[in-house]
């Protein structure tokens, strides 16, 4: 008797086994709720000052934890099956998620400190947009062990049957695309997550400081060199605040660049996924099937730009920023950064048909598609920006000149002038990064001045468009034209392109829409 496909799916999927969690995890999760804990005990250790309720709140606490912890493990239970990946949860609250595996597009593999030192891994599986909230949010299995991660990201991303790669041989090992250099470490005080984190490193340590009660004052000298600042000059004072939190910032943004981008590594991996390694204390793993690679977005924040730095991520679906943001590696020189690009896109580049592969990838990465030549947008394109720019600063100027004539102080009137050459340069530089190009496979976009980025898109990864004019747009002649993907942000904006430009854009890329929508009128 010969089974249909249906069935021996059915079949299969009745057949497969339920996996639980590695035991060790009864270890590592008690323990990575006592390290939490870890504050409280050093105020009773160090001060002597703890009291018996919070003692007893804190065994409470604990003992519920370690409840919890084996209640979790025994009610957690997985499966993979040739169609989902399936996972039950929860004692009180049962819980029933399952993602299909044909939705599936990253894998990430996480192992915190404890979890290192059990030799386990978290792994995270993240499926493409679905109107399911589990399909879209995906499942994460915290923890198995470091090689049953590693099995089960091959298993999740292996290319599907039905589609294979023609022509492509097995790679024996994977393809270092890029490593660290330490000489990135200049931008890591350029970039503002850096910043963010050390203000929240710096607010956590007060927050310690206040629980042991003890006052930064109380340290020998501290106090004495307060007050000679305060008795000096003024700018003194504003210039040695300045000196210490600059100093601070370079440090501690320093100590986090380590801390997330230590032993990096992107390589491209014998399964067909593009694979970024980093962390010092917490190793990460992010994989990219490049089946699902639509493009790649290259970003310049202003003072990463100012340092001629820039970092490239992935554009691939179901790629959030639960996912890592798809960053494929740190800050680094502006000219590593599109060429990480590039590597990353080269495979899907040498598939054309009409020029040889290897003609095609040493093209692709000495000249990358973000750095393809731009077309400029119209000159009204420029007003705008100006406009912006200027408007709003001068609203800013006029209420500075009121308040200066009632009841602020004389000299900010004349001060906030200082804004205008600034804002006239950022409108300036908003309309020079302005532009658009279509290359054979790819169209390419940049936009922005404080975060100027340049998008690459597969021609084939655009599924539609969307098209805005304000009516200030309209009097003038120009659109937004949105390219819509799958990917990403799920579309990415050109911005005060002509009418006739736009459509003829779309055309380009899209011809199936235009006569889609010939067919329905």
């Amino acid at each position: 008797m010969t089974l249909s496909a249906a069935a021996t799916a059915e079949v299969g999927r009745h057949e497969a086994p339920w996996r639980r969690l590695d035991p060790r995890m009864l270890v590592v999760g008690p323990a990575g709720q006592l390290v939490r804990l870890l504050p409280l005990l050093l105020i009773v250790v160090v001060t002597g000052q703890g009291d018996t309720p919070r003692l007893l709140i804190a065994a409470g606490i604990t003992a519920l934890v370690v409840i919890g912890g084996v209640v979790r493990w025994r009610t957690t239970r997985y499966r993979i099956t040739p169609e989902r990946v399936e996972l039950h949860s929860g004692l009180v609250r049962r819980q029933h998620r399952s993602v299909p595996r044909d939705r599936i597009r990253t894998v990430d593999l996480t192992s915190p400190l404890l979890h290192r030192v059990f030799r386990l891994s978290v792994v995270t599986v993240h499926a493409a947009d679905s109107a399911s909230a589990a399909e879209r949010n995906g499942l994460g299995l915290d923890a198995v062990s470091a090689a049953e991660g590693e099995r089960l990201r091959q298993e999740l991303l292996e290319r599907s049957p039905a589609a294979p790669v023609p022509d492509e041989p097995a790679a024996a090992e994977p393809e270092l695309l890029a490593g660290m250099n330490w000489a990135w470490l200049r931008f890591a005080p350029l970039t503002f997550s850096s910043l963010a984190g050390v203000g929240a490193v710096l607010a956590a340590g007060f927050n310690l400081l206040s629980e042991l009660r003890v006052d930064p004052r109380d340290v020998p000298g501290v106090d004495d060199a307060a007050e000679r600042l305060a008795d000096g000059p003024v700018w003194v004072a504003v210039g040695a605040v300045g000196v210490l939190l600059l100093v601070l910032a370079v440090v501690g943004s320093t100590a986090l660049f380590i801390e997330r981008w230590w032993g990096y590594r992107l390589t491209r991996e014998p399964d067909g996924t593009l694979r970024v390694h980093r962390g010092l204390l917490t190793r990460r793993s992010l994989s990219v099937s490049e089946q699902r690679l639509r493009g790649v977005e290259v970003t310049e924040p202003l003072l990463l730009r100012a340092g001629r730095g820039a970092r490239t991520t992935a554009l691939s679906t179901g790629l959030g920023k639960e996912s890592q943001g798809g960053a494929l590696q740190p800050p680094t020189p502006r000219a590593e950064a599109h060429r990480i690009g590039a590597a990353a896109l080269t495979p899907t580049f040498s598939k054309a048909t009409f020029l040889p592969d290897s003609y095609m990838n040493v093209a692709l990465l000495k000249s990358p598609p973000s750095l393809t030549p731009l077309t400029r947008h119209p000159r009204v394109a420029l007003r705008r920006r100006m406009t912006r720019a200027l408007g709003s600063t001068a609203v800013l100027v006029a209420v500075a000149w009121v308040l200066a004539e009632t009841t602020g102080p004389g000299w900010i009137g004349p001060f906030s002038l200082a804004l205008l050459p600034p804002a006239a340069l950022l409108g300036w530089d908003r309309y020079r990064g302005l532009g658009h190009a279509l290359t054979p496979h790819y169209l390419v976009s940049r936009l922005g001045g404080l975060n100027r980025r340049t998008v690459v898109l597969q021609r084939q990864g655009v599924i539609g468009w969307t098209v805005r004019q304000s009516p200030f747009q309209r009097q003038v002649g120009v659109v937004t034209l949105e390219a819509v993907t799958a990917a990403g942000d799920g579309g990415y904006r050109i911005l005060d392109i002509g009418d006739a430009d736009a459509v003829a854009l779309a055309d380009a890329v899209t011809p199936e829409v235009r006569a889609f929508a010939a067919r329905e009128r």
